[in-house]
């Protein structure tokens, strides 16, 4: 399932073919498009194709080329619009330096006045900046501290520029030049944007990929840009289409905007098999998410922290069982990961594990906080000895101290200790063991890997807001 966050389908480029063009949307897998509009005129027609079509959603504004163009009462029926029900956002609007069709002046006081409608109506904005990062941003700082949300569409800043954009919240999408053969600075920035702030976008009819360059842009082409950003980020295609949806319906609130259904127990990233038994753990990390935001790579994870309501042995069978392929033993590895700690339900870990083993699974992987003998009151690796084959141990800390300010563990000072014990028990136990940190600003990530060394296991940092 895609999300085309940016077309213009009520152009005249459209007026021959757009249900062939829709047509061929949906055939390619592009479950809903925000149609974009750039005036009080082309507005209006986005909202009435939404209207026509339920997959389709509207956003209204002002390009900034006409802001000194417009009038008062186009701006009075864009603010009429941005009430209508299928309304998602408000733009496309910001800054463009590069034509000179309206003043610097008359583009800021009006990308002001779209900021303000967003604000009100608590839409997302959808942000228009060609040539002009420096004022842009400039406009957006005058309004921080406030609940402003939305993307910067067909990016082209430099990585500075992204890095704040995303501080202030917003998401980032590319369009098709990011597929182009000399596209290297372009796709430098993509990879400082966390897959998790990312979004796709065709801005049809213009921009179209490389197999499609010089030819008219369609929501359809949309498949031509996954290739290139599963390469950049390590995923695959699959993974891309997932987490960009994912955002989507998040920040537009489209298709019911139910992402927060229920916790996913069995899941897939790249091509390995992650299962979520618990969202319980024994640690409450300043850096993990799963209390505000229990989300990875496009999967919810929220799981009712009750333990007589977490699911059952049986529920997670039937939850691998049930997925779209599944092929068990056609995977990378099994992973107990999640947003909880899984020795938190021990018996359970067990169980899968043999039920894995029996279907013939070659690789199991424990990802785990290494308190598992303190939250079950007895060494617990033995226990594993043959239903595991790696472990990696979250480490996250080189000293005890450091280790309760960051992760605040229920167990206080025993909680350290007792995962670097746990630690030199599975290194007996088990194939492979990895310790793990997170670089989270100011951790000392040599001394960490030096403990590591010490204890004789394999060593890995994790990317800081960078989960799966």
């Amino acid at each position: 399932m895609l999300v085309d966050t940016h077309a213009h389908l009520n152009f005249p480029d459209y007026s021959k073919d757009l249900n062939d063009v829709i047509n061929r949307a949906v055939a390619e897998g592009v479950k809903y498009v925000i149609e974009v509009g750039t005036d009080a005129p082309s507005s209006k027609r986005a909202l009435e194709l939404a209207r026509e079509y339920p997959f389709i959603y509207a956003s209204v504004g002002i390009h900034p080329n006409d802001a000194t163009s417009s009038t008062e009462r186009d701006w009075q029926e864009i603010k009429s619009l941005a009430r209508e029900r299928k309304v998602v956002a408000i733009g496309e609007t910001g800054l463009d330096y590069h034509h000179n069709h309206s003043t610097k002046e008359d583009q800021r006081r009006l990308f002001e006045r779209h900021i303000e409608l967003a604000l009100e109506t608590k839409l997302p904005l959808i942000i228009h900046c060609r040539e002009a990062m420096d004022d842009c941003l400039d406009v957006l700082r005058k309004f921080s501290g406030r609940p402003l949300k939305g993307t910067f569409h067909c990016f082209n800043g430099s990585e500075e520029a992204a890095e704040e954009c995303l501080s202030m919240g917003f998401y980032v999408s590319f369009a098709g030049p990011v597929t182009f053969p000399n596209a290297h600075r372009l796709r430098e920035v993509v990879k400082s944007v966390p897959v998790e702030r990312l979004l796709l976008e065709t801005d049809s009819p213009f921009l179209a990929p490389q197999p499609r360059r010089g030819k008219r842009n369609e929501p359809a082409f949309l498949r031509h840009v996954l290739p290139v950003l599963a390469q950049i980020y390590s995923l695959t295609e699959e993974d891309i289409a997932r987490v960009t949806t994912f955002n989507a319906l998040e920040l537009f609130g489209i298709g019911g905007g139910n992402n927060n259904h229920n916790g996913k127990i069995a899941y897939m990233i790249r091509n390995s098999l992650y299962l979520n038994i618990t969202n319980r753990c024994s640690n409450l990390c300043s850096f993990c998410p799963r209390e505000e935001r229990p989300c990875v790579k496009g999967h919810y994870l929220g799981l009712d922290t009750d333990p007589d309501k977490e699911p059952t042995t049986r529920e997670i069978i039937e939850a691998i069982e049930g997925m779209d392929d599944s092929d068990i033993n056609g995977r990378d590895e099994v992973v107990f990961c999640g947003y909880g700690e899984p020795t938190e339900r021990l018996d359970v870990v067990k169980e899968i594990a043999r039920y894995l083993r029996e279907k013939g699974v070659k690789k199991i992987r424990l990802n785990t906080n290494g308190q598992g003998d303190l939250i079950n009151g007895r060494p617990v690796s033995e226990e594993l000895d043959g239903l595991i084959d790696s472990v990696y141990v979250s480490l996250n800390s080189a000293n005890s101290e450091d280790y309760e300010a960051l992760c605040s563990p229920r167990y206080g000072d025993r909680a350290y200790p007792a995962l670097l014990e746990f630690t030199r028990t599975a290194k007996e136990t088990f194939p492979e063991v990895t310790l793990s940190v997170v670089d989270v600003p100011g951790l000392d990530t040599k001394a960490c890997e030096r403990i590591a060394r010490e204890l004789g296991v394999g060593f890995r940092v994790r990317g800081y807001n960078n989960l799966g």
